[in-house]
């Protein structure tokens, strides 16, 4: 990661994050109240978003009864997500299973297999691995007609199906006013680590009708674009 890198090359020079899933966690800051070193800014996600994915997967196909989880299983910062998944489920009456991303062929294979039985969706956590093979899991999402839910607008203008997370732009913005302070002479340190404070929905209507799913009328009066 890049902000780990610039750690190890400087405590001193100030650096401002943006995206980042634990910063704790990770070791990049103390504790989010007060950073107390070089480095501080803005996370991407909390925990219990994940639960609002499983939540919106219901709600736009209520048939549902297995959720696949996609992650990194080498990404200690997915535990949390998943930890939070694990917890919602039976409240769903969603029973949970995971799926690997280590390298293409793991996905498709578990992907396969796992849509060979019926009333299933799709639950793509966040990382780099989700990124590096983001149209084979479209492609794979289609060819199954597995509804699923992403965790940024880049899957959806790709051909997914419905996303939810952070609004990334709105970060970077609120980035620029961390790094206009620090310039002034605030330090680094004294800067807390924020959570999103703006999130969107986007929904795919092109995909959702090849995949024979009528999104409800709520989802879509919720949603900040609607992809035709």
């Amino acid at each position: 990661m890049a902000v780990a890198a610039l750690l190890r090359a400087s405590r001193s020079v100030p650096i401002v994050f943006v995206a980042v899933v634990d910063p704790v966690g990770s070791g990049f800051v103390a504790n989010l109240a007060r950073p107390g070193g070089n480095a501080t800014g803005f996370t991407n996600s909390e925990y219990g978003l994940s639960g609002k994915w499983l939540e919106l997967l219901k709600e736009i196909s209520p048939a549902i009864r297995r959720a696949g989880v996609l992650r990194d299983t080498a990404s200690p910062r997915e535990i949390g997500m998943l930890a939070t998944l694990q917890s919602a489920a039976p409240s769903f009456g969603v029973e949970l299973g995971t799926i690997g991303m280590r390298d293409a062929g793991e996905i498709e294979h578990e992907t396969i297999a796992f849509a060979r039985a019926p009333n299933g969706g799709l639950i793509v956590l966040g990382s780099a691995l989700a990124n590096t093979h983001r149209d084979l899991i479209i492609l794979l999402t289609d060819q199954h007609r597995l509804p699923a839910v992403y965790p940024d607008r880049i899957f959806v203008a790709n051909g997914g199906l419905i996303s939810y997370g952070p609004d990334r732009t709105d970060q970077f913005r609120r980035a620029a006013s961390y790094v206009d302070r620090i310039l002034r002479g605030e330090r680094p340190g004294d800067l807390p680590v924020q959570a999103p404070t703006k999130y969107e929905l986007v929904v795919n209507i092109k995909t959702a009708k090849t995949q024979g799913l009528a999104i409800p009328p709520a989802v879509l009066a919720r949603a900040d674009d609607v992809i035709e």
